[in-house]
């Protein structure tokens, strides 16, 4: 090889290392400040990679969001993914997503191990962590209500989706919830557009696009079969973690009924872990999702671990890569855009679902639960204190009822 080639081969493979070093620490930097859920998320994104680094610019980044959220799955884990594949490729992706998520995890598995070992599912400080997950999710309903249910269609459709998830508990059932208020959505909003929309400038090919896509397909559909015929633990935990990353909408809280339904009528993890877990979530920066680790690590050590983190972010990578290329055509059509408003709005009404079982016949046993869940929803809505802040004040709250 011609040595001035070489140089630059040399240069450039050194770039592409260079580069994959510099997205895996901002991404760990972000991984270990980003308290406050995905909302929060997004604008510790916005400060440090379009105001400060310039990775991307200001339209661009709008556009990505966009497309996130209009995907099911972790929307800020999608968009670092996103913004780490513009940086550095397909790899930059991978990196990014590690930075942002490994920190969470470990604390959570952390937690999950200090659990088992020490038998402290009935601690006081553990119901405090209930009574956070109850405040928590209370405020998320209060503030996903308010964006994606601002009209009377879209409330009734919140409410109907709520008490039919309530009254009819199955596998699929949360599925055909969202699938019927698409379709609603399809007829009440197939005329309403918006018109704000711009391209988003991305490169990735069409094909390789189509693969993501297929393969995500051919998950969700083949992994419950293939959990039947095997009957092998890690299939069956890697169909139900699968499935639950594929089918939310709406942001990491909507992910708890999912994954209760999947884990504790199995028996991997017990009703009051599966709370205490979700109540310590709460307190640790970066993705919600995360909380699979915990309950990998509840139910199977460090393999659990490994398989419920891969399988509930693998529809996140799929689904991102996979859209791209066809996005601007979509999101411009009313009829996807009307669609979207059905299924968000019944988002709303899974959630609430959620907030009245399992979290609130688990957490509110008496009047002085009930009392401290007020004051923590003060904190968090009117105080707006940072949601750790909340969850060491719920904790400690725990501690002083058990002492009661």
């Amino acid at each position: 090889m011609d040595p001035s080639r070489q140089r630059i081969s040399t240069g450039r493979q050194e770039g592409r290392i260079a580069a994959l070093l510099e997205v895996l620490s901002v991404s760990a930097k972000l991984g270990l400040t980003s308290f406050g859920g995905p909302i929060a998320h997004l604008g510790y994104f916005h400060n440090e990679y379009v105001n400060r680094r310039k990775w991307i610019d200001e339209r661009s980044y709008a556009d990505l969001v966009a497309l996130c959220q209009f995907l099911p799955g972790p929307a800020s884990s999608q968009v670092g993914i996103g913004i780490g594949i513009v940086r550095a490729g397909l790899l930059g992706g991978f990196v990014a997503w590690l930075g942002f998520t490994l920190p969470s995890v470990i604390a959570l598995v952390a937690f999950a191990f200090l659990l088992k070992g020490f038998n402290l599912a009935n601690a006081g400080w553990i119901h405090g962590l209930k009574i956070v997950a109850v405040a928590i999710v209370a405020h998320a309903v209060l503030g996903m209500g308010q964006k994606l249910t601002p009209d009377k269609e879209r409330a009734t459709i919140a409410v109907i989706a709520a008490v039919v998830t309530l009254a009819w508990q199955t596998a699929y059932s949360q599925i055909l919830i969202l699938l019927g208020a698409g379709i609603v959505g399809l007829w009440l909003y197939r005329r309403k557009s918006d018109a704000r929309v711009s391209d988003l400038h991305v490169t990735v090919s069409r094909t390789f696009a189509l693969i993501c896509l297929s393969l995500f397909f051919v998950l969700l559909f083949v992994l419950p079969f293939a959990r039947q015929w095997g009957e092998v633990e890690w299939i069956a935990m890697f169909d139900s973690f699968y499935r639950s990353g594929s089918l939310v909408f709406g942001g990491g809280h909507v992910v708890l009924p999912l994954l209760e339904q999947e884990v504790v009528p199995m028996g991997w993890v017990s009703e009051p872990d599966f709370l205490a877990g979700y109540g310590a979530a709460q307190a640790v920066p970066g993705p919600l999702f995360t909380f699979a680790a915990y309950l990998g690590a509840m139910a199977g050590s460090i393999p659990g671990v490994v398989v419920a983190t891969v399988a509930i972010f693998l529809p996140a990578f799929l689904l991102v890569v996979g859209a791209v290329p066809f996005w601007n055509g979509l999101r411009s059509s009313p009829k996807v855009q009307g669609a979207l408003a059905g299924i968000n709005a019944a988002v709303v009404g899974l959630l609430l679902a959620a907030l009245y079982d399992p979290l609130w016949t688990t957490a509110i046993l008496k009047p002085m639960d009930f009392a401290l869940v007020v004051i923590l929803f003060i904190m968090l809505v009117f105080w707006r204190l940072p949601p750790w802040a909340v969850v060491l004040s719920g904790a400690a709250g725990g501690i002083l009822l058990s002492l009661i």
